[in-house]
């Protein structure tokens, strides 16, 4: 028989849940009341602008790069035993633009944009700084939020087609300076494969991965409590949920687009 404790552990875990749940669906319902006015912060948008797209090529560029090659050399391993090596160049693209750039792209700036907003948001929040927004009469989700999610749905697609292109190059550069392809037949068979829908399901994966980073590390960072100890929780809690909710709409988003 299932003892009290444990009955009462799981209502409490279910309660919990729930409750959780109830606090994020009205923090987004907010966020979609606060994009209905007016007054629209463009400094704070320009620095977050910069702040997740501009700042984010570094790691984004290396981690396509990197990508790219790895995955020539192991489709090169692979098809080489069913003499379907030309079919390398193909296969790179449709993985880097389909799915592994936007995927790798959102999960790169879930580590670095996620934390560092709900870092920021997080330490005003403890500090009472939003609560002094709401004193000098300044709404804190349309000053510290709506700037950040709209940089976020803008930055990331724009990260994930530097992204593509570098991705392809790091296949490109494998595939002909160590496994000697033909620079023209590659080119050529990447351009003749790729179609604009391979690109454009990646490109709105991208949007929603971008919400998603932005949205997540803004609500850890407004929920934050218990000083610095909470703040440093909250951002490791913002991390994680933020890579897990990414792998779950890529799958759904994928399901979507290519439900055929």
């Amino acid at each position: 028989m299932i003892s009290i404790g444990v009955i009462v552990t799981i209502g409490s875990t279910t309660i919990g849940f729930i409750r959780s749940l109830g606090k994020l669906g009205m923090f987004f319902a907010e966020i979609i009341k606060s994009l209905f006015f007016l007054r629209f912060y463009w400094r704070v948008f320009f620095k977050q602008l910069i702040e997740i797209g501009y700042y984010s090529l570094p790691v984004i560029g290396l981690t396509a790069i990197f990508t790219g090659a790895v995955l020539a050399l192991q489709s090169y391993t692979g098809f080489a035993r069913m003499n379907a090596e030309s079919a390398i160049a193909s296969m790179v693209a449709l993985s880097i633009t389909r799915e592994l750039g936007p995927v790798l792209a959102g999960l790169m700036l879930s580590g670095r944009v996620s934390a560092s907003i709900t870092a920021e948001i997080g330490s005003m929040k403890v500090t009472e700084q939003i609560d002094a927004l709401y004193t000098l009469g300044t709404n804190p989700i349309r000053y510290l939020v709506i700037p950040r999610v709209i940089a976020g749905l803008i930055a990331l697609p724009c990260l994930v087609l530097v992204a593509d292109i570098i991705g392809i190059l790091g296949g490109y550069l494998v595939a002909v300076y160590k496994l000697d392809f033909s620079a023209h037949v590659y080119l050529t068979n990447t351009i003749s494969f790729i179609q604009l829908a391979d690109v454009t399901s990646g490109l709105i994966k991208a949007i929603v991965f971008g919400f998603t980073v932005t949205f997540i590390g803004c609500y850890f960072g407004f929920y934050s409590k218990g000083g610095a100890q909470g703040v440093g929780y909250a951002t490791t809690s913002a991390v994680v949920a933020s890579s897990i909710i990414i792998l779950l709409m890529n799958y759904i988003t994928t399901g979507l687009l290519f439900s055929y």
